[in-house]
């Protein structure tokens, strides 16, 4: 499959990590191998780059899965920036053909290919699509054994839909990259879109000290997340606020990027997700800095699943809009206005248990 070419653009407030362009190949439809059954299925796919009116909701080839890959039937699709900025085509590269969207999905299990264990039809699931495969906005999804985890009891389908892209992102980024403890400090910009919102819940959880930043309207609901200290950046000079603090998630980028380096204390670090930070800079300031990729992960989405169901950490959708009208869906993210996240609904729950 082409290769999206690897440009580091600004995936700003709900987005995934800038190394997804670096890193990834275009999350394109199911490839011919996973095309053997010959049924077809709904799904929303794009032709070509351009504006949402390219999203196109039609029948597709139902995927098959392969050895070591689980088949879900998709109940809801998280909606994520880089999904229009991949359809406006702000990676560059040539459209390989046409491309389902979508990393975040929560369904059911409907098959098992072979090697798999742990999984069985019927299961109710979630996962984060891998960043070379995508195929969320679809009736089904094929994905890896290893990426799932079980849908916590106390959230419906498009709630666990909200959580993977963006939570796994504030937990790689808080604890796997700057190491976060207990009674340190911690500065969250945008901290009431899709990645701000689950790591200010994550960096509260933790014990830490929550610095975070969001327009005058988000305030409360900062305060409401765990923020001790929410900052109105528009009202306020965040390095005015938040002074010495052990480290700075950045999903804003440029000037705000620059500027975060001075909140830092001495052996702090900014871990940014739009783009690589200026480690030059960050070296005469006496810190560090890096940028993180989201990976796929079972085992943490688990976790995250389990501070579900204990109350302890709750995602937030704006909006839920059917899958046939993924064009309002993107609409709506190209806002920039939304608070949480925006989910597609792809099929509805039956009741009773799942067919078998």
């Amino acid at each position: 499959m082409s290769r999206i070419t690897p440009t580091l653009l600004s995936l700003c407030a709900l987005a995934v990590p800038f190394a997804f362009a670096a890193a990834t190949q275009s999350p394109a439809a199911p490839t011919p191998a996973n095309q053997a059954s010959g049924e077809t299925m709904k799904a929303v796919r794009i032709h070509a780059y351009g504006k949402a009116e390219v999203l196109v909701y039609e029948d597709v080839p139902k995927p098959v899965a392969k050895a070591k890959q689980v088949l879900v039937r998709v109940r809801a699709a998280g909606v994520n920036p880089v999904d229009w900025k991949i359809r406006g085509g702000l990676f560059g590269g040539e459209l390989p053909g046409p491309m389902i969207l979508g990393f975040d999905i929560a369904g059911v299990v409907e098959s098992v290919g072979e090697g798999v264990e742990g999984w069985k039809k019927g299961d109710e699931v979630f996962a984060l699509q891998p960043l070379s495969r995508g195929g969320g906005y679809a009736e089904f999804a094929v994905t890896d054994a290893s990426a799932l985890a079980r849908k916590p009891a106390k959230a419906d389908f498009a709630h666990t839909a909200a959580l993977p892209v963006a939570a796994l992102t504030a937990w790689q980024g808080l604890f796997d990259t700057a190491k976060l403890e207990q009674g340190q400090s911690v500065l969250i910009h945008a901290g009431a879109g899709g990645v701000g919102h689950f790591a200010v819940q994550l960096a509260h959880h933790k014990g830490a000290r929550v610095f975070a930043t969001a327009s005058a309207a988000n305030l409360a609901f900062l305060k409401e997340l765990g923020a001790d200290v929410a900052i109105d950046y528009k009202a306020q000079k965040f390095e005015d606020v938040a002074k010495d603090v052990d480290v700075v998630l950045d999903s804003i980028g440029g000037e705000t990027q620059q500027r975060s380096f001075g909140v830092l204390k001495k052996g702090g670090i900014l871990v940014s997700i739009v783009g690589q930070p200026d480690v030059k800079l960050a070296k005469e300031k006496g810190v560090r800095a890096g940028g993180i990729l989201v990976k796929p992960d079972g085992k943490v989405l688990g976790e995250l699943a389990a501070l579900i169901d204990a109350g302890k950490l709750v995602p937030h959708v704006s909006a839920i809009v059917p899958l046939a009208e993924a064009r309002k869906a993107h609409e709506l993210s190209e806002s920039g206005h939304t608070k949480g996240k925006i989910v597609l609904e792809v099929s509805r729950a039956e009741s009773g248990a799942e067919r078998k």
